[in-house]
């Protein structure tokens, strides 16, 4: 028999990056001899499979085809069958389950750093737990044994009472228990070492075959069809007579399905699988492993136990336990084989050591206890750590319903039902932004193999790291820098990452801190940077308090409130709409009228049809200009040039594209995005500075606010607009890519003796909420609407043009509004970033979204939607009558509701009147 403290020895000596170095001497090469197996007592997997012959004869056409019959394959077919669509198809090349699904641990957690998150989580464990039994009458093999995340440090313990805080929005009952509370939850745990536990009680763990071949037999009961072994070999792609790229077939070995959708649930193999349409899935293959115990005494009925700071997890497995992690080092599966099929690698040791390292330091007992079999497979990992959802934006009808990140047993159930309904309907019910393929990276990215690998390695190695408020990516940076990024470097400017981008984040009075090539953290025998600048910022914010540049960002916000910054927003994207139909396409995307005169200047919304914001931005009305500018370019018909946050680009350019594919409309959209630079200069002083820079009149009555114009800066010919994303006065440059540094340049000279400053997004984050401007994906989603987000003013209604979304508006308006995004304020200096619960009068009634502290008003601000328990509507009485309290980690502080803006709720310093 091998035991845990025999893989120890086992392991060879070697150079581990911390903190995976083990104290440990390293006294023998002999392996453990525990076999291959999964721990469950059926599988699917059976004599005959994978024999050539499908399970019955692939249909001629369907509705949807399901490729790929693991967890996500299988819970997209029930769902899609469960919300009315019979024709679907899923195919599997083997068996169910024979890819990663048969081989994963099955654990279900309910508490992620996510609300979004939570209630996808929420959906899985009452499919499994609730659902199926009653549509079937059979056992999913759902384990409802509670879940412990261990803290061995203050800040774990401070994101697990975040967690716990937003549990209570969402009814998840979670406990913070001391460490002697947790001995006696969990009498084998060495507690010696511990701040403090949560313990989630309706945790639980799943059987990956009870689950699937249970969800196989709920939706073929409501029509679907499920055929295994019988592997896809093609995809049929046609252009239609605008040139789009939809999905017109998939062939089969066994013959040929016509169909407009497919759903690519093929896993580790997906990529492949796009392949066949022409279609980048940015996503890598990895072994990832557990180990089963022999039987441990007093080890039943015990929770699940995660212990993200040693990066194991106790998985209860009967009487035994499974043991696993996320180790720094993973080993890339680099060669993906199609006939792989319940298959398992063998355990490399020198990689799992750490993982018993760990756990015997958590649970003692399992130094002595035996090995029984080890469990190595194949999962998908992708760049965000985040799965790979909704329609691909290479050929309209392909969806991705992949990348699951070790995760799709938990998340398979949610995830699910929001690809059906998206299926069906376009878009999915919750907001889905951050799984949204569309979105989340730029094209230039998803075929980048080393991006992909990087960003997949970092994510994978942090998986267990402690989510803080400003942490950023070492992996994957300086793909895509704009013209001022040398300039501003050298200036000491902090990096963010964004979509590629390198954006300001804030300003070091220190010097320099480049972001160097990525590392590793020092795995596959890399050797780690040292004295590395800029990854030392970022460990120095590894905080829930106050950052300790926290001073800085406040210089960076108050002289743009009493004198003037520059914020570099050249991330942003630059589009150009333009056409013989541009205005008809113009009437119909955005909320707001756009249709002006050249010149004009508009903040507009963009809405789906339920009435959802899918974006914020403005759209300027330009006139015709030289074939070869950036700034104007030529164009028969009318033209709009849209200014949109760099970070949601991608997203704006795919729901346009996508509108102007269904509407057929004659005009198109340009992208300048890398060709311009932005400068953004604001403050009470910044007409007295640009002033002696541009070659035009600043004053209110020749420039004011929400228009544009060309001019001319330090020679060089720019847009000059007067907007404000900080509530003060000033004016956007766009500026040929040639040109920025010689106009930033004349800007800062100009500026210096009137007290200018450089400023980064940080500063943006804290200004912006001070005056009440919205951040898209933070305080207003796809799932909010104008009206429940206080942005009636963007709509039309008074207009007779339809525009998308209008029906929905309309209809909620008469209806009533039953949330509403209200502004707090605390009293009480504590630092806030969301996710913390609203109390009214005593009762949860929401959560935040965002939070920032507010410089000017030296006062936390916080943004979040709430309703009203009783199921009415929430009007503005219902607002001010209430008493509120905002509850972070676990305490409460007493806030204010605001109606208006905190800061300059008049609205008077953007319009240069101070």
């Amino acid at each position: 028999m091998s035991y845990m403290s025999c893989a120890l020895r086992a392991a060879a000596p070697r150079c581990l990056p911390a903190p995976w170095r083990s104290p440990r001497p390293f006294s023998s090469a002999a392996g453990p001899t525990a076999k291959k197996s999964v721990p469950y007592q059926k599988t699917l997997k059976e004599e005959g499979s994978g024999s050539g012959e499908p399970s019955r004869p692939p249909p001629s056409s369907a509705e949807v085809v399901v490729v790929g019959g693991g967890s996500l394959g299988c819970q997209t077919t029930y769902h899609l069958a469960k919300q009315g669509v019979t024709n679907v198809v899923l195919l599997e090349r083997d068996r169910l389950t024979s890819g990663t699904t048969w081989h994963t641990a099955g654990l279900l957690w309910q508490l992620r750093p996510s609300d979004v998150e939570v209630e996808l989580l929420a959906h899985t464990r009452d499919v499994v737990s609730r659902d199926l039994p009653a549509e079937t009458g059979l056992h999913t093999g759902w384990v409802e044994n509670g879940g412990l995340f261990i803290a061995s440090n203050k800040q774990r313990l401070d994101e697990y009472k975040r967690l716990m805080s937003l549990g209570k929005v969402y009814g998840v009952e979670s406990y913070v228990l001391t460490p002697s509370q947790t001995k006696d939850l969990y009498p084998l745990m060495n507690i010696d070492d511990l701040y403090g536990t949560l313990y989630v009680p309706k945790d639980g763990t799943m059987d990956p075959a009870g689950t699937c071949s249970t969800l196989a037999r709920a939706a073929t009961a409501r029509g679907a069809t499920i055929i295994e072994n019988c592997p896809v070999t093609g995809i049929q792609v046609r252009a239609d007579d605008f040139g789009v790229k939809r999905v017109y077939a998939v062939e089969t070995a066994h013959g040929t399905i016509q169909t407009p959708c497919v759903v690519n649930c093929a896993g580790v193999w997906a990529r492949a699988l796009g392949q066949l349409a022409g279609v980048h899935v940015p996503l890598v293959g990895m072994h990832h492993a557990y180990v089963v115990t022999e039987r441990i005494e007093g080890i039943q009925n015990m929770p699940n136990v995660r212990d993200h700071d040693a990066s194991v997890y106790l998985r209860l497995q009967g009487d035994a336990l499974s043991v696993g992690g996320y180790e720094s080092n993973p080993i890339f599966w680099e060669e993906v084989s199609e006939k792989f099929a319940f298959g398992l690698f063998d355990l490399d040791w020198d990689v799992f050591t750490q993982h018993i390292e760990g756990a015997i330091h958590r649970v003692p007992v399992l130094e002595k206890t035996g090995i029984k079999s080890t469990v190595c497979g194949p999962e998908s990992f992708t760049a965000d750590h985040k799965p790979l959802m909704g329609e691909a934006p290479e050929v309209r009808g392909f969806f991705l319903g992949c990348g699951f990140n070790s995760a799709g047993m938990m998340l398979g159930g949610g995830c699910g039902k929001e690809l059906a309904h998206w299926i069906i309907h376009g878009r999915p019910e919750k907001d889905m932004y951050g799984y949204d393929i569309r979105q989340r990276f730029h094209h230039s990215l998803t075929d980048n193999n080393l991006w992909i690998r990087e960003r997949s390695h970092e994510s994978y190695a942090k998986n267990y790291s402690v989510v803080f408020p400003h942490d950023e990516p070492l992996a994957g940076r300086n793909m895509r820098k704009d013209p001022l990024h040398e300039e501003l470097l050298q200036q000491g400017c902090v990096f963010q990452e964004r979509h590629g981008w390198e954006r300001p984040g804030w300003f070091s009075p220190r010097g320099a801190a480049p972001v160097l090539d990525y590392d590793y953290y020092g795995a596959y025998g890399r050797e780690r940077h040292k004295d590395y600048t800029y990854n030392r910022l970022l460990g120095d914010e590894y905080t829930f308090d106050f950052p300790p540049h926290h001073d800085i960002i406040k210089n960076e916000c108050l002289t743009c409130r009493n004198a003037l910054a520059l914020f570099d927003m050249s991330y942003f994207g630059k589009f150009y709409l333009v056409g013989p139909e541009a205005t008809k396409a113009a009437n119909w995307l955005f909320s707001a009228d756009v249709s002006k005169a050249p010149g004009s200047t508009v903040y507009t919304c963009m809405l789906n049809k339920q009435g959802g914001v899918e974006s914020d931005l403005t759209v300027s009305r330009i006139s015709p200009g030289d074939p070869a500018s950036p700034l104007a370019p030529a164009f028969e018909g009318d033209g709009y040039y849209l200014a949109i946050g760099g970070a949601v680009a991608q997203h704006n350019w795919s729901h346009i594209t996508s509108v102007l594919q269904d509407m057929k409309l004659q005009c198109k959209l340009l992208d300048c995005s890398e060709e311009l630079g932005m400068m953004s200069i604001q403050g009470p002083l910044s007409r007295v500075v640009l002033q002696e820079v541009l070659d035009t009149d600043l004053s209110n009555e020749a420039f004011p606010f929400s228009t544009h114009k060309i001019t001319t800066a330090a020679g060089c010919t720019v847009r000059a607009m007067r907007l404000s994303f900080v509530g003060e006065m000033g004016w956007e440059l766009h500026v040929p890519r040639a040109d920025c540094v010689k106009v930033y340049r004349a800007v800062m000279q100009a500026g210096a003796r009137h007290g200018i400053t450089n400023a980064g997004y940080r500063a943006i984050d804290s200004l912006s909420i001070e005056k009440g401007y919205r951040h898209w994906h933070a305080d207003l989603r796809p799932d909010d609407t104008p009206l429940e987000a206080g942005l009636a003013f963007t709509c039309k209604l008074k207009s007779s043009i339809p525009f998308l979304g209008r029906e929905a508006v309309e209809a909620q308006k008469a209806k009533g509004i039953f949330r509403r995004l209200i502004c707090f304020t605390t009293e009480e200096k504590v630092p806030m970033f969301g996710l913390e619960a609203v109390w009214r009068d005593g009762k949860v009634v929401g959560h935040i979204r965002r939070a920032e502290f507010g410089f000017a008003i030296d006062k936390t601000i916080a943004y979040g939607y709430i309703r009203d328990p009783a199921g009415g509507p929430v009007s503005l009485d219902f607002v001010k009558s209430g008493s509120y309290e905002l509850e972070r980690m676990g305490v409460t502080y007493p806030a204010r509701a605001h109606t208006k803006s905190p800061f300059d709720p008049n609205n008077k310093r953007v319009k240069g009147f101070y």
